[in-house]
C-alpha cells in the first residue's frame, strides 16, 4: 500500500526540522549550558534538550494543530496509544550526558505513527550531519538507499545497556559470548545508526519509547525487528528492555540468550 501524499509531505516537512535542529545545536556548541538533574545525578536535561524540542514541537503544531505530541521533555505526557490517528514521538537530544560532555555522538529523533502503525522515523546524528530515515518501503542515510547487511552472528557485534550486560539480564550475556564482542555507546540513536549501518548486529537497552520509536521503524525496512526482553512486542509506555535483531535471525539469538551452547 502506498504513502498517502499527506504522510510524504509530513516526512519532508519532518527531515527539515529536525535538520534545522540539528544546524541550530551545532551553531550553539560552544555556548554555556544549563544543566539540570531529573531523577538522578546521571540522568541529565539541559537548556538545549528544551530548546530543541520546543523548536520542533512549534513547527508540528504549526502545520497539524490537530495532531498528538509524545516528547521526552514534556512534563505532561500523552500516552501512545493505537486510538490515536496521528501522534509524533520524539526525543529531542538523546544522548544527553555525550552532548554535555563530549559533544559528539547524541541524535534527534523523531517518528510518526497513524493508529499505532510507524509510517516514518527519523535519526539525526547530529554531529556528522547524517540524517536515517525511512519512508513505506525503504531506509535511507541522507538520500542514500540502505540494504540489508547482515553478518554471521559470530562476526559481528552488539550494541548492549552496559548494566543488562553486565548483569546477563535476558541471558545478554550468554548471547555475547557467541559473537565477536559487545560495544555501549550511551545513546539510543547512534546505536541505531550503527545498526542501520552494518556496524552491528543488534542493539539491546532499557529504553522509553521516544528512544526507540524511529529507529524501530527505520530498522524494520532492513529487515529487523524490536521485541520486549519477553520476546513479544514492546508496549510503548514506560521504560522497558527491548532489542532489535535481524528477523532472520531472531530465533538464534533467542535460544542463545536461553544459554544454549550450540
Amino acid at each position: 500500500m502506498k504513502e498517502s501524499t499527506s504522510v510524504i509531505k509530513k516526512l519532508e516537512q519532518a527531515k527539515q526540522w529536525v535538520q534545522e535542529a540539528g544546524q541550530f545545536l551545532r551553531e550553539n556548541l560552544a555556548e554555556p549550558l544549563e544543566i539540570t538533574e531529573k531523577t538522578r545525578y546521571d540522568d541529565l536535561v539541559t537548556n538545549y534538550d528544551k530548546a530543541v524540542q520546543k523548536r520542533i514541537i512549534s513547527k508540528i503544531l504549526q502545520a497539524y494543530p490537530k495532531d498528538f505530541i509524545l516528547a521526552e521533555e514534556d512534563e505532561k505526557k500523552v500516552e501512545f496509544s493505537e486510538q490515536i490517528s496521528q501522534l509524533w514521538v520524539l526525543d529531542p537530544i538523546d544522548g544527553t550526558t555525550n552532548f554535555i560532555v563530549q559533544k559528539d555522538d547524541f541524535a534527534i529523533m523523531l517518528a510518526y505513527f497513524e493508529n499505532g502503525v510507524g509510517k516514518f522515523g527519523i535519526i539525526l546524528d547530529v554531529m556528522n550531519e547524517k540524517l536515517y530515515w525511512s519512508n513505506d518501503h525503504a531506509a535511507f542515510c541522507n538520500e542514500k538507499q540502505l540494504h540489508e547487511n547482515v553478518a554471521p552472528l559470530h562476526q559481528s557485534l552488539l550494541a548492549v545497556n552496559a548494566y543488562m550486560y553486565r548483569t546477563n539480564t535476558g541471558g545478554l550475556l550468554d548471547l555475547s559470548h557467541h559473537t565477536l564482542g559487545v560495544r555501549s555507546c550511551g545513546s539510543a540513536g547512534i546505536s541505531y545508526t550503527k545498526l542501520l549501518d552494518g556496524k552491528i548486529i543488534g542493539y539491546f537497552s532499557h529504553l522509553q519509547v521516544w528512544d526507540y520509536a524511529a529507529g524501530m521503524i527505520i530498522s524494520e525496512k532492513l529487515g529487523f525487528v524490536t521485541k520486549a526482553l519477553d520476546g513479544e512486542n514492546p508496549h510503548f509506555n514506560g521504560r522497558e528492555m527491548v532489542y532489535t535483531v535481524p528477523k532472520r535471525l531472531l530465533g538464534l539469538i533467542q535460544e542463545k540468550m536461553q544459554g544454549s551452547e550450540n
